[in-house]
């Protein structure tokens, strides 16, 4: 029979392992939420949602009939011009699009709102390289992670058994 101790340690290891199981897996594309509107200052926006990388998406939500969101060149968007528009887009109250290059993006507002700051230029970049590899002891706590993802299920009865045990010693 196994002493309270040894319960209490067992039963530390599988939190440890069910905490790690409840972590999200990273993902390298990003969902941006954009609330397209007049009187934002889309200068602070850029800087507190920045850096975007190539495969993110931006998904502009608006007013229907009372924006738009429209893709230009860099010359579109210095003089708030729709006339060349790249992509114009006006339907419904939201609009997804994904950064698929390493470019400078530009949007622009043509109802009007653009000389008013209803504008974005977006920089995608290239995702940084990879961190370098993990030292012995990272990498034995990346493959306990990955374990615990992936039986998760498992640990969190396991869990609750041990607590179970916890209260009858």
């Amino acid at each position: 029979m196994m002493g309270r101790t040894s319960v209490a340690a067992a039963a530390a290891a599988l939190l440890v392992l069910a905490a790690c199981a409840a972590l999200p897996a990273r993902t390298a594309a990003n969902k941006i939420s954009i609330n397209w509107k007049p009187n934002v200052n889309y200068t602070d926006w850029l800087k507190q949602h920045s850096p975007f990388y190539k495969d993110d998406w931006l998904v502009f939500y608006y007013t229907a009939g009372q924006a738009d969101v429209v893709q230009v060149d860099e010359v579109g968007y210095n003089k708030c011009d729709s006339t060349n528009a790249i992509y114009n887009y006006s339907k419904g109250r939201s609009f997804a699009f994904q950064l698929n290059e390493t470019k400078t993006y530009y949007f622009i507002c043509s109802y009007g709102y653009c000389f008013g700051g209803m504008r974005l230029a977006i920089k995608a970049e290239k995702l940084p390289p990879p961190s370098p590899p993990p030292s012995a002891s990272d990498r034995s706590a990346a493959a306990i992670a990955a374990f615990a993802r992936s039986h998760a299920p498992v640990i969190y009865a396991a869990v609750a058994v041990l607590a179970a045990l916890l209260r009858m010693v």
